[in-house]
């Protein structure tokens, strides 16, 4: 019945999340030409504001908790499971204090309203999964520029997303990248929570019902570590904080 439910309701969500997309395209490109950096960013974080609640008719909401303080300042490395693209909206909106950048595949950087423009123009970075150093010349480009103006990374550590929500061993090359090039920064564990169900039927419809939860775990420097126990230790953080699986609830 759920499922049935929920083939009217995700087209209603369809509709106004690429319609918002639509919209946003110009009002970033003005935003950027008339206001630089901070304007362009404003307007991302509205767009993603309005993402998060075109998941409305799906009674599907967004929520985030804090293990401690973390205030705007240092560069920080957020580092997260992927469970779901719909664990985006809420990470740009919800980390917007904090310039959190993102590392995104190079096919998202073109051909989709706003996400594409957005990634070419606001500090992102794009890699080539199958061109190595293409990948690693962008991501020291990428660390490089946080590392300079102060801001913050968003990586999926685990490079691609869960379907189940059953957590993938961390990449580690990327962190490493980062790590090396952003020696002052901190290192935030991020658990993102059931958004995998919202794709629990495949790509349509959508799952309903479910509150998305990201868990912002207690900070952790990089200076001084040992990279690959870093790793590990954030990879543990992450994983034992996973509540839900398709396997396990």
């Amino acid at each position: 019945m759920q499922k049935i439910i929920s083939y009217p309701l995700t087209v209603i969500h369809i509709i106004v999340f690429f319609l918002l997309l639509l919209i946003f395209h110009p009002i970033q490109m003005i935003s950027y030409k008339l206001g630089g950096y901070n304007a362009h960013r404003k307007s991302v974080y509205i767009l993603n504001w309005f993402l998060m609640q075109s998941q409305l008719p799906l009674f599907n909401t967004f929520n985030i908790t804090y293990k401690t303080d973390l205030p705007p300042g240092p560069s920080y490395i957020f580092v997260c499971n992927h469970q779901s693209m719909f664990d985006i909206p809420p990470l740009i909106y919800y980390l917007r204090h904090y310039h959190a950048k993102f590392i995104a595949k190079k096919e998202l950087a073109k051909g989709i309203p706003s996400i594409s423009l957005n990634l070419r123009i606001g500090e992102n970075c794009s890699i080539d999964r199958k061109d190595r150093k293409q990948a690693i010349m962008a991501l020291i480009k990428f660390a490089k520029n946080v590392h300079e103006k102060k801001r913050s990374v968003v990586i999926f550590a685990e490079g691609t997303r869960s379907r189940t929500g059953v957590p993938k061993p961390f990449q580690t090359n990327g962190l490493k990248t980062i790590f090396k090039y952003v020696p002052d920064a901190v290192v935030v564990p991020v658990t993102v929570n059931n958004s995998w169900k919202i794709d629990r039927y495949g790509k349509f419809p959508y799952g309903i019902g479910n509150k998305i939860e990201l868990r912002i775990h207690e900070p952790i420097p990089i200076q001084g570590r040992d990279h690959d126990e870093l790793i590990l230790e954030t990879q543990e953080v992450v994983h034992n904080s996973i509540t839900s699986t398709a396997f396990k609830s």
